[in-house]
Parts: structure tokens; C-alpha cells; sequence
């Protein structure tokens, strides 16, 4: 038979209790601190509705839904759906978008700096300012979708093998029917008595 070993517990102290507390709160505040330090200054997520697994890297393209207002209420970006590659986009977007997860809701708020800094961002078709120089950027994003550019490189190239081997077919079965041949005869086959 195993004997246990018994640590008694040391009662607390008058007014340690409280002590204690503070100290939890302290250590639970410090992680936050943490976390919240990892974001960028001025960058603030809020999530809600929480996504589940994986964060996406610097490395992926992005599948979102999303929206983009002024402070003024002005939309600058309608809500629409897109791909994105984290690598091409404003360094406060890219910062916000790797502290989410698939099917996750989240609004976030970029200061300038981390936006569009001090220049005015114009419509290229009209030349009217969209977004004024200085501007706080508020988005509601919905994480759809990630995946690494490696993968969406393959497949593209299995889109264009699956393409050109059709385009092949194709040519295979035109030159055929010119030539008056039935779908599916080979060429060559022109000399080759059918059975009966």
C-alpha cells in the first residue's frame, strides 16, 4: 500500500486574501499586457464571434468579407468578399488579420500610422479623395478562408495542366472532324477495315 504524502495548507493571514487577489488580477492583467503588446500600437481587434484553429501567417492569402468605415461614417470599402495576400496589404491589416481564425468575426481599428499615414488616398478612376490623409481606419472582417501562397501557387498550376490537356482534346477532336473521322477514331486509323 502507497502512502501519500500530506503537504498541510497554511491558513491565510488576516487581509492576505485580498493580497492574493491582487496578485491573480496582477498576473492575469500582465498576460493581457502581453498579448496586447504583440498587436502593433494603436491596432485593436475586438472579436465577435469567435473562429477556431490556426492563425494565418505573413505567408497566405486571405479569404475575408469585409467592410471599411471613416470615424465620420463614411464608406471607403463597401462590404464585399476578396482574397487578399497578407504580404501586399496595410502593415495594420496584415497585423490585425493574424491574431484571427477561421469563421471568425472581428472588428478592428487602425490609427494612421499603421494605415495610410498622412497622404490622401484617391480613386484612381476619379481622382476624388476616398480616404483623407491622417484617417482611422474601422473594419468588420469575417475570417472565411487562408491558405499558404505555396498552396494556392499549386493550384493554379493543376488549373492550367487541367486547361491545356483540354485545349489538346479539343484540337485532337477538331483535326478529326475535319478530316470527316467519328469522335472518338484515332488518328491514323483512317486505313482500318471496321468489323462487322
Amino acid at each position: 500500500m502507497t502512502e501519500i504524502t500530506r503537504v498541510p495548507l497554511q491558513p491565510i493571514a488576516k487581509g492576505s486574501l485580498g493580497k492574493l487577489w491582487l496578485g491573480v488580477a496582477a498576473a492575469v492583467l500582465a498576460a493581457g499586457g502581453l498579448a496586447w503588446a504583440s498587436l502593433p500600437s494603436g491596432v485593436r481587434v475586438q472579436t465577435v464571434k469567435a473562429g477556431e484553429g490556426a492563425s494565418p501567417t505573413m505567408d497566405d492569402v486571405v479569404l475575408v468579407k469585409m467592410k471599411g468605415v471613416l470615424d465620420n461614417g463614411k464608406v471607403f470599402q463597401p462590404e464585399g468578399q476578396g482574397a487578399l495576400e497578407l504580404s501586399h496589404v496595410i502593415p495594420g491589416f496584415s497585423k490585425a488579420i493574424l491574431k484571427m481564425q477561421k469563421g471568425g468575426k472581428y472588428k478592428v481599428e487602425i490609427p494612421p500610422a499603421l494605415g495610410y499615414g498622412p497622404q490622401d488616398q484617391r480613386n484612381p478612376q476619379t481622382g476624388q479623395v476616398e480616404i483623407p490623409g491622417g484617417s482611422n481606419l474601422n473594419f468588420d472582417i469575417e475570417l472565411i478562408d487562408f491558405k499558404s501562397r505555396a498552396e494556392i501557387e499549386q493550384q493554379q498550376a493543376m488549373i492550367q495542366q487541367m486547361q491545356q490537356a483540354q485545349q489538346a482534346q479539343r484540337g485532337q477532336r477538331g483535326g478529326a472532324e475535319a478530316r470527316g473521322l467519328p469522335e472518338g477514331i484515332p488518328e491514323g486509323a483512317q486505313g482500318i477495315p471496321l468489323p462487322r
